[in-house]
């Protein structure tokens, strides 16, 4: 049996960020379903004004670190701001919205 180990990862840390697509989004994976975890973890920038679709077959906790984001849809839509978290079920209707650049962590269960 693999024994676990404490990890530790930065936000400051943008090595290994991948694009999303043509936006200026990008995402930094930390822990992932290839590590055996019953959880994904990563950190996400964004540009402001850049989009996404939230739907996704998991759920995700967003942890705003600098920034403002716009989540949903219609009266549902919520932001958040620096300081903020955002529990996004699986398949929230909508789109992410930053308002301002924004860099978040975002954890997902399950892995993915």
């Amino acid at each position: 049996m693999k024994v676990p180990v404490t990890r530790v990862f930065s936000t400051l840390d943008e090595e290994g960020a991948i694009r999303f697509g043509e936006q200026a989004i990008f995402i930094r994976p930390a822990v992932e379903k290839s590590d055996g975890r019953p959880l994904s973890a990563y950190t996400a920038s964004f540009s402001r004004g850049e989009r996404a679709d939230p739907p996704a077959p998991y759920d995700e906790v967003w942890v705003v670190l600098r920034g403002r984001i716009r989540v949903g849809e219609g009266s549902h839509a919520v932001e958040a701001v620096a300081g903020d978290y955002v529990h996004v079920p699986q398949n929230t209707a909508g789109e992410l919205l930053a308002v301002e650049e924004t860099k978040m962590v975002c954890v997902a269960a399950p892995a993915h």
